[in-house]
């Protein structure tokens, strides 16, 4: 799998000094270097895009990378709301989507996803768009909220769900959340209001598109 991607990379991934910069803003702050890969991003960027998403629900901000890569995919006429449960890491990648240009465009909710996402539940908020990149034993209640949040024909992307390629992979020494990514996988593949596929780049990615 590694040989893949960094084969995928070095051929589709063009050098983006901002990016660059956060990657490595997130190192200097000691926080853990779990942002997407580049193509992962890359195709952030795109499925933003082509779908013609203007209200993005992320749930794991980190550093700020994949925030940035979803809001190029609606550039000046969309809006972001990210969840991040550490105050901190929300601060960073605020500061860094700020660089990007797309401050104003961008909210923070710090704390619990779910009880976030249960309040945005509250409100009726909706969104078009879903990116899902946090703790990995909650990721199939992200999907229930993410679905229940979600307008008709909303994509909703799972990030890590490879697990390291443990989930498929015999000889590979399986992650603690190997066994969470394959309950995923199976959930995503066979809700009755999903349509599903599983795309190998980076660490994984579930495409799902809520049924109209």
């Amino acid at each position: 799998m590694n040989q893949v991607n960094s084969y995928i990379d070095s051929v589709f991934y063009t050098a983006d000094a901002l990016l660059e910069e956060v990657v490595s803003s997130i190192k200097e702050n000691g926080m853990p270097s779990i942002s997407v890969s580049p193509s992962s991003g890359k195709l952030l960027t795109m499925l933003v895009s082509i779908s013609g998403a203007k209200k993005v629900l992320e749930i794991g901000a980190l550093g700020g990378y994949s925030g940035i890569c979803l809001a190029r995919g609606f550039g000046k006429e969309g809006a972001l709301t990210s969840l991040e449960l550490e105050e901190r890491y929300a601060e960073l990648a605020h500061s860094n989507v700020v660089k990007a240009g797309f401050g104003n465009q961008v909210s923070y909710m710090t704390g619990a996803a779910l009880q976030s996402l249960e309040e945005l539940a509250d409100e009726n908020k909706q969104f078009d768009f879903f990116f899902i990149d946090a703790d990995k034993a909650n990721y199939e209640h992200y999907l229930e909220y993410c679905i229940r949040l979600a307008k008709p024909g909303a994509l909703i992307i799972a990030d890590n769900v490879l697990a390291k390629g443990s989930v498929v992979e015999l000889d590979v020494t399986p992650k603690r959340y190997t066994e969470a990514m394959k309950k995923f996988n199976e959930l995503a593949a066979n809700h009755p209001q999903l349509e599903s596929v599983l795309m190998p780049i980076g660490d994984g990615m579930t495409l799902s598109r809520v049924k109209k």
